[in-house]
């Protein structure tokens, strides 16, 4: 039955103010004009239609279910805080709520998840459901609702369905979600029920947003068809532990009792943990699900990957696992190239409350609406009836909290990078594979893929012990082997090796646990006890508390590896390969209460070398963390105290790391011709602050990305560099001057946001290694068009400062007074699924933009760019957040676009205009904060 509403006022109010909603109403008289002129199929829509699925936020709906009345209240922000009397009335609340705003974007997701997205969007999805069915993320949510999860958990997923399902329940598409409109002229797709199994497949969605090795995997293997393993060696430096430091400063592991201490010498039991290095049920063993290796990783070998991986047939083989992973970042909304985080908690010792401060900004693709949701989940009495007290940042489509804070504590997650995704070389045979001197039999599954407007596909999935095969997917997998090196005592190749994907993520886990728990701990304790279920993905965990206590956590199922890194493919049939267990909770690192006061997770390294475990060899480079870190050291050695306000400067701070290394030499170069020489001034008296107006930043920003193309990017192989540009190269491994007779004509085969060299702190760091040797070898750039050839950096970077000025003259304008680093690193955004694949009336309704944006690629204000493919904005700070744990009603949030996913809702952007600016809004959270900002109550009835 549908729900019954009574009363009163309307479905959509608030205290918007009459320009806003004049605002709207223009843009909607627009819209229906354009419709109405004949914009596309043959007809139009009212303004009812268009408004036909705004939620209501006031009067009263009966639900179906609920034991007790709930209360929604939202701000001015469209943001809802929720008051029950019982657990499933909370969850079942929080589904029927996160539904009314944000249902579209969660059937999208539960589609894409479980390897269906051509029944909404036809043929053109059909490679990514086939890859997505090949790794079963839905499959293995359904056996974590089985087997893995508690009772306790699974009521609360039930009751979230429960209410996302009174909410669809009578509802036509385009009374869900505009969109559904614009799908309904070309299909007659209709929303199905909501399951619990939709919201635990998209924590799969998330862990492989947040990978890492494959890919680094993948580009240093392409890299050896020009680059020798010196000089790959060279573009993957070791981590900078002199320069840059690691999270866990003051812990130490004790070989004797295998256990981590933290810096005041306490070991801590974190209790309930449930990763353990045995052969539990989710372990190694063969089953269709227990593939391995979580989507966090970022391990990759620096100085052998060069050598070990030099195989034709290898290159071939990942170039084509490339391409099926290229087009998943528009299919799952966010993207895990590139990406990272800022994290930091400071203690009452240095804070002007007296109590800790602890900030939170999670960097991911830019999405409309944005991935995260704001929402609070109040017990209006807390109880063992009813437990929660929390608000934060959750997902649409999932119940609780991700990251945010209850009444006793706070938390907040950046990505650890850990190694938990392995490639594996299979020896196929016949209906099987080799593992030692045996044959095993496949795991195999049917698979049919439903097509809107199509014919159904059917495709096989074999698994091995090591995962799915992934090279059933590509016909270019299919030869993987055929012509590459292996051992002398590999079997024989046959008709070519498979390969294979080990990912912890593909075992039934406990993170759904895990996030319930952390909602309810109340101290040190109970929070660690939570991490010890946080399985996948691997976070760095920050942690604060209303008595004063600071802390961090590595979590995670983190594999132990019989033989070899996970640096490169490995071969299965070769059982020392395996994997042999998983690091115990009680081995992983954390820190409670360090004496320095302070704790930054900014994606640089967890622990130094003396660790061990190999974690990963491919952490970030800590240029963030390390700016962070001087940022709090000068305000504590000043003698000050932190403010709120001094944490908000710092999550804006624009400062350029590489461009203080290097203006320094960009000035003391002696420029000839005049424009040149007129836009080299712009860096004179610079302060390195990439504001949005800023014109050096402008500047520099085009001569670092001519730098690196220059030196590094004409050199690497044509599947790293961008789609479309094409070069005469020297078809042989150097990086000197290349012979005119041999040379040989190659296009780049990459989208431009995901091509190399992307400018990011791997090639600060890459730089800063060679940059007082003026006569290195990769300064050494050959003769293009009219150009001579350069031999020193000197040369290089003058070359570099001239193609600079003219490509900021023809995108800018010839007088440099005009130039901005804001016209150039502009944010657009972009419905993930109609507003990129969409009709060009669909688009122009569902996309926003664009921004002028300061910030940049390893700034603190990361607004990512690709140096390789351009300036524009392909990853931003997703959310800010910072917790005042003295006072919580004194915090401060903001998201990336708004509360709701309806095109023309008030909420659908309302925050972006503030997080641009890098103004935050106040983050009510007693009973008294969130009336007095209280602008529609909704009634949910039983």
């Amino acid at each position: 039955m549908p729900p019954n509403t009574t009363a009163s006022s309307g479905q959509q109010s608030g205290k918007s103010g009459r320009k806003k909603g004049r605002k709207v109403r223009l843009l909607l008289i627009v819209l229906v004009l354009a419709l109405i002129g004949g914009v596309g199929f043959g007809a139009f829509w009212s303004i009812s239609t268009v408004r036909a699925s705004f939620p209501q936020t006031k009067g009263s709906i009966t639900l179906e279910g609920l034991s007790g009345p709930v209360d929604v209240k939202r701000d001015g922000y469209g943001i809802p805080q929720v008051y029950a009397s019982s657990d499933e009335d909370l969850f079942m609340a929080q589904g029927y709520v996160q539904a009314q705003d944000r249902f579209y974007e969660m059937d999208v997701r539960r589609h894409m998840t479980a390897g269906r997205l051509s029944e909404m969007f036809g043929e053109g999805q059909v490679d990514n459901d086939e890859f997505l069915r090949t790794l079963g993320w839905h499959r293995v949510a359904e056996e974590e609702y089985k087997s893995t999860i508690s009772a306790e958990t699974k009521k609360y997923l039930d009751a979230y369905a429960k209410g996302v399902n009174a909410y669809l329940a009578g509802k036509d598409g385009e009374e869900i979600s505009l969109e559904y409109a614009a799908l309904g002229f070309a299909n007659d797709y209709k929303p199905e029920e909501w399951t619990p199994i939709d919201s635990l497949a998209w924590l799969k969605a998330m862990a492989w947003d947040l990978r890492g090795n494959m890919q680094d995997e993948i580009d240093r293997a392409l890299m050896t068809s020009r680059l020798g393993p010196k000089q790959i060696a060279d573009l993957y430096p070791q981590y900078p532990y002199d320069r840059n430091k690691a999270i866990v400063q003051e812990g130490t592991y004790d070989e004797l009792t295998k256990t981590w201490t933290d810096g005041s010498g306490t070991s801590q039991n974190a209790g309930g943990a449930t990763q353990g290095t045995g052969g539990t049920g989710t372990g190694t063993g063969g089953t269709g699900t227990n593939t391995g290796g979580t989507g966090t990783g970022t391990g990759t070998g620096t100085g052998t990957a060069g050598a070990s991986s030099d195989s034709s047939a290898l290159q071939t083989q990942l170039t084509g696992l490339y391409d099926v992973l290229e087009d998943l970042p528009e299919a799952v909304g966010v993207n895990g190239n590139g990406i990272g985080s800022n994290s930091w908690v400071v203690a009452g010792s240095h804070t002007i409350t007296g109590k800790p401060l602890l900030a939170n900004d999670p960097h991911l693709s830019a999405s409309l609406p944005s991935v995260w949701y704001q929402m609070g989940l109040h017990c209006k009495s807390v109880s063992q009836k009813c437990q929660y007290d929390v608000a934060g940042y959750t997902f649409a489509g999932m119940p609780g909290v991700v990251i945010g804070h209850n009444r006793d504590i706070s938390w907040g997650m950046t990505n650890s990078g850990v190694d938990v995704t392995d490639l594996y070389l299979e020896k196929l045979t016949g209906d099987g594979y080799q593992y030692g001197s045996k044959v095993l039999p496949f795991e195999s599954r049917e698979e049919t893929i439903q097509v809107a407007g199509g014919s159904d596909k059917k495709i096989v999935v074999r698994t091995t012990n090591n995962g799915p095969l992934l090279s059933d997917r590509s016909n270019e997998l299919v030869q993987v082997g055929k012509k590459a090196t292996v051992d002398r005592d590999a079997p024989d190749r046959g008709d070519g090796y498979g390969i294979a994907l080990r990912w912890t993520a593909l075992e039934p886990g406990t993170t759904m646990d895990a996030l319930f728990a952390m909602n309810r701990a109340a101290d040190w304790n109970g929070f660690r006890k939570a991490a010890a279920l946080f399985d996948v993905p691997s976070q760095n965990l920050i942690y604060a508390d209303t008595k004063g206590h600071i802390g961090y956590q590595l979590p995670g199922k983190i594999p132990t590896r019989g033989k070899g890194d996970g640096s490169i493919p490995a071969p299965g049939w070769d059982t020392r390969y395996r994997w042999n267990g998983y690091v115990d909770q009680d081995e992983l690192p954390y820190e409670y209460d360090p004496d320095r006061g302070y704790i930054v997770t900014a994606n640089q390294a967890v622990v130094d070398e003396k660790y061990p475990y190999t974690l990963t060899t491919d952490w970030g480079y800590g240029t963030r963390a390390q700016r962070l870190t001087s940022l709090i050291e000068s305000k504590i050695k000043g003698g000050g105290k932190i403010s709120t306000e001094d944490m908000r400067q710092m999550q804006m701070d624009n400062s350029s790391e590489i461009a203080k290394l290097l203006v320094p030499l960009l000035l003391k170069i002696d420029v000839k011709d005049k424009h040149i020489r007129e836009a080299q001034k712009l860096l004179e008296g610079w302060d390195y602050t990439q504001d949005a107006d800023s014109a050096a930043a402008a500047y520099f920003n085009s001569v670092w990305r001519n730098i690196l193309k220059l030196a590094f990017g004409n050199k690497l192989p044509k599947e790293l560099r961008v789609k479309g540009q094409c070069l005469s190269v020297e078809p042989v491994d150097s990086t000197g001057p290349a012979d005119e007779d041999r040379r040989v004509r190659e296009c780049g085969k990459r989208d431009a946001d995901q091509a190399q060299p992307d400018g990011g702190d791997r090639w600060f760091e890459v730089v800063r290694r060679i940059i007082d040797d003026q006569d290195n070898a990769w300064w050494s750039t050959p003769a293009l068009r009219n150009q001579d050839a350069v031999d020193t950096r000197d040369e290089l970077f003058a070359r570099a400062m001239r193609d600079a000025r003219w490509e900021l003259t023809a995108k800018l304008g010839k007088d440099i007074d005009t130039w901005s680093w804001g016209r150039l690193h502009r944010l657009f955004l972009k419905n993930q699924t109609l507003g990129t694949e969409g009709p060009g009336f669909v688009k122009y309704m569902l996309n926003r933009g664009p921004w002028k944006l300061g910030g940049g690629e390893a700034t603190v204000n990361a607004t990512g760019w690709n140096a390789a493919g351009g300036y524009e904005v392909v990853w931003v700070p997703s959310m800010r957040m910072i917790v005042n744990l003295g006072d919580l009603d004194k915090s401060k949030w903001i998201n990336l676009t708004g509360a709701s996913g309806h095109a023309y809702n008030a909420h659908y952007t309302d925050q972006t205009g503030k997080w641009v600016k890098g103004e935050l809004l106040t983050w009510s959270f007693s009973n008294k904060a969130v009336q007095e900002s209280t602008s529609d109550t909704l009634l949910l009835k039983p």
